[in-house]
């Protein structure tokens, strides 16, 4: 479908990479991964065709359809969503168009039995056919379902894309490429502005209804359940492994062991022929062996060694003042533009303390955050504590910064000799020279990071700081913040980023904001759900939680659920756990044999079409009606069964959280 030969880019003198060859097949699920800065997102935009290699090609088959989602967009501001939504079927709407020209000129003209006017009748005909093969009569509704599956409320369609956050306007582009059902999908870090619930939609979207995908993301968990092929950028090279994520980590350790031992068996063996020769050297004797020796010698090829990144971002936050006791207090806090964002916010995070602030986008997190800042006005009464020093990382922090500045001038503007720190940052030597606006999404995080530590202070805010950071970067800012002596609030959709960092969680939702007590784990366990992307779950269709979630709890009822059943209870208890238990498991098996019919189904037809379809773009086919018909009939058909595979999973959704 997509083939890559002999590719090579370098910027300036310095190859990025080289002798680059594979090939993308129908429904692969590539991963491409690679260290920050390897080449990942310029590989993207040189398939998509965004970007020219310095040497090679991208040999394309014909007629392949390719759609592109970067890291960074600029979006309309002068749209609503459903104008923007539109933008991807203009393609329809030029078609639409040209049918209108031609009817008009055929309601003009009286010359009917003319072979001119005929000729207008069949292309009329032809087009007409062509319009209503590609969605034209129903892509509005198409386009709807798309959105409101990604989370948009109708009332969302005619506000303009402006007033919504980075996350929901991401869903917009992501949606546009959706529709376009392209046949081949190119994702740059496309889980870093959405939240939990839409990670899970597009992974179950990506998994039975795209067809290839290529994408870059640093989601550990992401990657794993979408791709089914990994490829290595490394050491300016590729390596092609036809695994998922985790399996290809362990196959390339065991590979780099083996290379190690080949290596090392070659080096003696390389030892032994010196040594041989240097000892028979000016011996008469043995001059035909050594003259063997040393053509050996020549003929054996070095062994390489995959190299590692051991390269470290080494994070120390500086010691700061010591603040008051509560360092940040809100009392009934509220929010609104045109909807209320939130109301009667009441928290209090103590000195030291490091807190999670999390829920869908859109919820209000980032806009906590900024009354927090002083950045908007507010409601009701929000205190921040004596002797506090803020350090802000922004969402887009690392997109504020001057693209025409090299690293160290970036930094030097804030403070002197800064080579150690840039170093570091794996800044040093030649790296700090380079223009920001060559950096990669993860090296210009890294960079903004550098600004937030030169300056001590003692209330950390973090909107989304893993976003572009590798795993292993991530690592390192979460010891950090750890061994941080001051108060963190942390704004993150990522769950194992949280884990063992934060001690007490205060959950965006339905306009409000409830505190939970403990960790990320002892709140998802307190929820009884098995990951953040069920918070929504908890919510009624239009955002607002149920209403026993609304209703604060009653703390004698607590405090009397909280005593212990005397033993007979218990053992009611024990038997009505396992009958339930049972009957669950037979809900659950029965919704999955449902679910994977259903996915079965939605396979075998859309197979189906693609061979209707090739037909279709021959001559010949395109003027066999029955089959146009039997066309469109499947067509109606696969639109059925994806609305009731949809709909299974969700039930089967609902079967496993009430479990």
């Amino acid at each position: 479908m997509v083939s890559i030969n002999n590719l090579k880019v370098e910027f300036g003198a310095v190859p990025l990479f080289s002798d680059v060859n594979f090939v993308i097949n129908p429904k692969d699920r590539i991963a491409l991964v690679g260290k920050n800065g390897a080449g990942k997102s310029t590989m993207l935009k040189i398939i998509a065709g965004m970007q020219q290699p310095s040497s090679g090609e991208v040999a394309r088959q014909k007629d392949v359809t390719i759609g592109y989602l970067p890291q960074v967009m600029v979006l309309s501001d002068e749209r609503t969503v459903i104008e923007e939504a539109e933008t991807a079927f203009t393609h329809i709407t030029r078609l639409k168009e040209h049918l209108d020209d031609l009817n008009r000129q055929l309601s003009e003209r009286t010359d009917y039995e003319s072979e001119d006017y005929m000729q207008l009748v069949e292309q009329f005909s032809h087009e007409n056919d062509r319009y209503t093969m590609i969605g034209g009569e129903n892509y509005q509704a198409e386009m709807e379902r798309t959105l409101v599956g990604l989370g948009f409320q109708h009332s969302d369609f005619n506000r303009p894309t402006k007033e919504f956050s980075g996350g929901w306007r991401m869903r917009i582009e992501l949606a546009k490429l959706l529709m376009l059902k392209p046949d081949l999908l190119l994702l740059d870090e496309p889980t870093n502005h959405l939240d939990i619930g839409s990670i899970q939609w597009l992974e179950q979207f990506l998994q039975n209804r795209a067809n290839a995908v290529v994408l870059v993301s640093h989601d550990r968990a992401f990657i794993n359940n979408v791709t089914n092929r990994t490829i290595e950028i490394s050491c300016h090279r590729i390596n092609d492994y036809k695994v998922k994520y985790d399996e290809y980590v362990k196959l390339r350790a065991e590979r780099r062991e083996s290379q190690i031992r080949a290596y090392e068996n070659q080096q003696k063996e390389i030892a032994d022929i010196k040594a041989f020769i240097e000892t028979f050297r000016y011996k008469p004797t043995k001059s035909n062996q050594v003259q063997s020796r040393i053509k050996q010698l020549e003929k054996i090829v070095p062994i390489e060694i995959d190299e590692i990144d051991t390269s470290q971002l080494h994070l120390k936050f500086p010691p700061c003042l010591r603040s008051g006791d509560y360092p940040v207090i809100c009392k009934d806090v509220a929010k609104s533009y045109k909807r209320q964002i939130f109301h009667d916010v009441n928290l209090t995070i103590k000195r030291g303390e490091k807190v999670a602030f999390v829920g869908n986008n859109g919820e209000g997190k980032s806009t906590l955050v900024k009354c927090i800042m002083g950045e908007i006005p507010f409601e009701g009464e929000l205190k921040v504590g004596h002797n506090v020093q803020i350090g802000y990382f922004a969402q887009n922090q690392a997109q504020l910064l001057d693209g025409n500045q090299t690293v160290f001038e970036t930094i030097d503007r804030v403070a002197r000799g800064i080579r150690d720190i840039l170093g570091a940052f794996m800044f040093g030597g030649e790296a700090s020279d380079k223009y920001v606006k060559v950096l990669s999404g993860g090296e210009r995080s890294r960079l903004a990071m550098i600004r937030l530590l030169l300056e001590p202070v003692n209330l950390l805010i973090l909107d989304e700081p893993t976003n572009h950071l590798d795993m292993q970067s991530k690592d390192v800012l979460k010891q950090a913040i750890r061994d941080f002596d001051g108060t963190a609030i942390i704004v993150s959709h990522d769950r194992d980023f949280l884990d063992g960092l934060v001690e007490r969680v205060y959950e965006f939702g339905g306009g409000v904001v409830r505190e939970h007590i403990g960790g990320i784990y002892d709140f998802l366990q307190k929820k009884q759900i098995e990951s953040l992307s069920e918070l929504g779950q908890n919510m009624s269709s239009s955002g607002s939680p149920s209403a026993s979630e609304t209703k604060p709890a009653d703390k004698k009822t607590e405090k009397s659920a909280a005593k212990p059943a005397d033993k007979p209870a218990e053992k009611a208890k024990s038997t009505q756990s396992y009958a339930d238990m049972k009957a669950h498991n037979r809900l659950v098996k029965k919704a999955e044999k449902e679910v994977a019919d259903a996915e079965a189904l939605v396979t075998r037809l859309e197979n189906e079409l693609k061979e209707a379809e090739t037909v279709l773009a021959t001559p010949e086919g395109a003027r066999d009606s029955q089959l146009l018909n039997k066309y469109f009939e499947l067509k109606h058909q696969l639109e059925e069964a994806e609305d009731k595979w949809t709909m299974l999973s969700m039930e089967l959704e609902e079967i496993m959280v009430k479990g």
